[in-house]
């Protein structure tokens, strides 16, 4: 195996493995073990100020945390997407234009 491809397999599974650990473990605490910054800060803000009212309201509330969830997967999906594909171009591009704009190496 080349070097490269056990470089890129051990970075995948140590990917794998910051993402099932914590699950496999059940890290976490409360009700909902893994929920987002923003639930735990509005949380502490009614813990500490019980009178606030917040300034704006969301635009669009999603009918369950399933479909808030896929909604944000869907906009995770979009963002590797176009950054995959900007690289990718990028990388073409350098190919394309040759050894001769290289700099030696030392």
């Amino acid at each position: 195996m080349k070097r490269f491809s056990r470089v890129n397999l051990l970075l995948l599974l140590a990917v794998l493995l910051l993402a099932v650990a914590p699950v496999a473990l059940g890290l976490g605490s409360g009700d909902e073990p893994f929920a987002g910054a923003d639930a735990l800060a509005e949380q502490a803000i009614v813990d500490n100020h019980p009178d606030y009212e917040p300034w704006f309201s969301p635009i669009y509330e999603p009918p369950s945390g399933e479909v808030e969830s896929a909604l944000f997967a869907l906009q995770a999906a979009l963002g590797a997407g176009f950054l995959g594909y900007y690289f990718g171009v990028a990388r073409t591009r350098q190919r394309l234009r040759g050894p001769a704009t290289k700099p030696p190496r030392a």
